[in-house]
């Protein structure tokens, strides 16, 4: 349960500090990527983290993680739902002037509020309790291919290979080579070619379609994206934004099991000397039986001849 109080006075006063349409396009690619699950309350929220001459709005839903950062002067850090936060972009657009500030909540010692005042009307959310993850460790900070294309034409892409998917999840698979990403479905249904600046070497990965075009969106315009390999996440990066995606897993990079083991020549000769014995001891039985017994005349015993595939049978267990 959280607290939301929100005060409207026509001559509310406030110094603003920060610009109304970076917030709101702030909070716009931030919102997007925090979790649905209610298992997972911290990640339910965005993260207000100021200081240092800059504000950080950080969002994350276990397979993706977004970072937008604003010049700002001031310091304090609040966890606020982001159901409370649902709309305040838009009232932010049509905002003259906006001022954003921490408060001691008075809820317990610790206790922040986060305040935003326009010329209007007074925000103020109460921090929920949690502590968000030590997310600057899941930023990559390498890259063996940087890519810098347009997202328009990349959106335009995804659409067309979207129509080709047999269900929701349809995960794309990109290849950056000479120049070119070349966007495709994993079943070979279609394929798209972008051109693009690629510096370093040749590279691949698979992403999920949704997860793709999320990211395009939130972008937008010319964007970098900076690769390590197939199993490393995934960075977009443009204008002090950060965005960073889980790839999916190919069949060629999940582990192999282990072929099993064949039995060795040695052991197929033993096996095949214990089948051979076993049959002559039998034999051998039969033969002395008959002898022990010449004034009956009993019925010919029919031998079993050797069978092939027991040998198989054997090798098999071993």
């Amino acid at each position: 349960m959280t607290i939301a109080e929100v005060r409207v006075s026509p001559n509310n006063t406030g110094k603003p500090n920060i610009g109304n349409v970076e917030l709101a396009e702030a909070l716009n690619r931030t919102l997007p990527f925090t979790a649905t699950e209610d298992n997972r309350p911290v990640l339910q929220c965005v993260l207000f983290k100021a200081g240092e001459g800059k504000l950080e709005l950080v969002s994350a839903d276990g397979f993706r993680l977004a970072v937008q950062t604003i010049d700002f002067d001031g310091e304090g850090q609040a966890l606020i739902v982001r159901d409370d936060l649902l709309g305040i972009a838009n009232a932010l657009r049509r905002a003259r002037r906006v001022n954003l500030s921490f408060e001691a909540s008075g809820e317990s010692l610790d206790g922040t509020k986060l305040i935003i005042d326009t010329e209007a009307i007074r925000y103020s959310f109460v921090s929920a309790d949690g502590t968000f993850p030590d997310y600057e460790k899941l930023i990559p900070n390498e890259a063996k291919t940087v890519v810098h294309f347009d997202t328009v034409e990349a959106g335009k892409a995804i659409s067309s290979l979207k129509v080709l998917a047999d269900s929701k999840s349809y995960p794309i698979d990109i290849t950056l080579d000479n120049g070119m990403i070349i966007l495709s479905s994993p079943d070979d249904k279609g394929e798209a070619v972008i051109p693009a600046d690629i510096e370093g070497e040749v590279n691949k990965v698979r992403l999920d379609g949704k997860y793709l075009a999320d990211a395009l969106k939130a972008c937008s315009g010319m964007v970098d994206l900076k690769l390590t390999d197939g199993k490393s996440p995934v960075l977009f990066q443009v204008d002090g934004y950060l965005l960073v995606t889980m790839p999916m897993l190919t069949n060629a990079e999940k582990p192999q099991a282990e072929p099993k083991a064949e039995p060795a020549p040695a052991e197929e000769t033993e096996v095949a000397e214990a089948i051979a014995e076993a049959e002559a001891i039998a034999e051998a039985e039969a033969i002395a039986e008959a002898e022990a017994e010449p004034a009956e005349e009993k019925p010919k015993r029919k031998r079993l001849s050797k069978p092939r595939s027991r040998s198989v049978a054997v090798r098999g267990k071993k």
